[in-house]
């Protein structure tokens, strides 16, 4: 890239007169660079080596002393907005098509083998520039939201919510599902048919672009997260005990697993425990005999201890909260699938 183009795409100020005018590439760890490249200094302890390594320019945010005249200085007021302009100026040649979900079928993508040309996205600006900077002409990109900055592209496409009922669930737990797709008998996978939507639009998706895909395995998203614990609230394996507390973060899910607790689980007593501040989503909650209030997430064991109930979906909070003496237990979805 030219370096006249390096300072128009970013709004920065070149502080001296180099000899150079092009880079060979854009990196920002110094030890990976190579003659011609420009350096990226979010870390200015790599500088040195950078010039070391061969670096005809080096471009920082911070008070920076000039230790080569010959090659290119360049001060910009933010290194993360740079990257992020230099990423979206290079993903314009690389006609890439962009696909925005929401935050669940972004990480159960995550955890699917695709071929290179399909790529999942998450992270900061550097995290991202690492998976696209090298990425393939006419490649496919998801992205969500609220987890990569969404300014990186210049257009993307939404992928619709629907409903697509192309998996056929064979059998299923609250928090495991054997199903089959696409002639695929999937057993007794450590995901809950809560997902199974979130995968539907996924599967569509690599359908609609004919993308080969390998469901290898699933593990904890964040979400509607299950941990088994004893009465002294230690945790236990995964089905040995039958008193579940499982863990959300996100608002906008809470209604949906409210729902779908109600009707999978008709047998059980269920509890919400909800943050003081959640106080629209503690008016929707109809039995208010089944709520528990919290200010405070050190409160909430003590609300437990005093309750009860097979299954209690907390909101705001993590397993964290849990006794730290106990017995470690099996992660969901340790198994590959089949």
């Amino acid at each position: 890239m030219r370096l006249e183009n390096v300072l128009a795409l970013t709004y920065a100020k070149l502080l001296n007169s180099p000899f150079i005018s092009n880079f060979t590439d854009i990196v920002f760890d110094a030890k990976n660079v190579k003659r011609g490249d420009l350096f990226l200094a979010f870390d200015e302890s790599g500088i040195e080596d950078a010039i070391l390594n061969g670096a005809y320019g080096i471009m920082f945010s911070k008070p920076t002393q000039i230790s080569d005249s010959e090659i290119a200085w360049i001060q910009v007021k933010s290194l993360e907005d740079a990257l992020k302009r230099l990423l979206r100026f290079k993903l314009l040649d690389k006609n890439v098509k962009v696909y925005e979900t929401n935050e669940i079928v972004l990480k159960l993508a995550l955890q699917v083998t695709t071929e290179p040309t399909f790529i999942a996205i998450s992270g900061t600006i550097k995290e991202v520039a690492k998976q696209l900077w090298s990425i393939e002409d006419a490649s496919n990109i998801l992205f969500c939201p609220s987890l990569s900055d969404k300014d990186i592209f210049t257009k993307t496409i939404e992928l619709s919510n629907t409903t697509y009922n192309n998996i056929n669930i064979i059998e299923q737990t609250l928090f495991e599902t054997s199903f089959i797709y696409n002639d695929v008998f999937y057993e007794r996978q450590l995901i809950s048919p809560f997902f199974i939507p979130y995968l539907e639009i996924l599967l569509q998706l690599f359908k609609n672009l004919q993308t080969d895909y390998r469901l290898r395995k699933f593990t904890p998203i964040g979400h509607f997260e299950a941990t088994f614990t004893n009465k002294k609230f230690e945790i236990k394996e995964f089905g040995t005990s039958d008193k579940v507390l499982i863990f959300e973060k996100n608002t906008s899910l809470m209604e949906s697993e409210v729902l779908f607790l109600q009707n999978e689980a008709t047998w059980a007593k269920i509890i919400y425990v909800l943050p003081f501040r959640e106080q629209k989503l503690i008016a929707k909650i109809e039995d208010k005999n089944t709520l528990l209030i919290y200010k405070n997430s050190n409160e909430i064991i003590g609300l437990l201890k005093k309750s009860h109930f097979h299954f209690a979906l907390i909101l705001g909070a993590n397993k964290s909260i849990l006794s730290t003496s106990s017995s470690s237990q099996v992660p969901l979805g340790l198994f590959d699938l089949k």
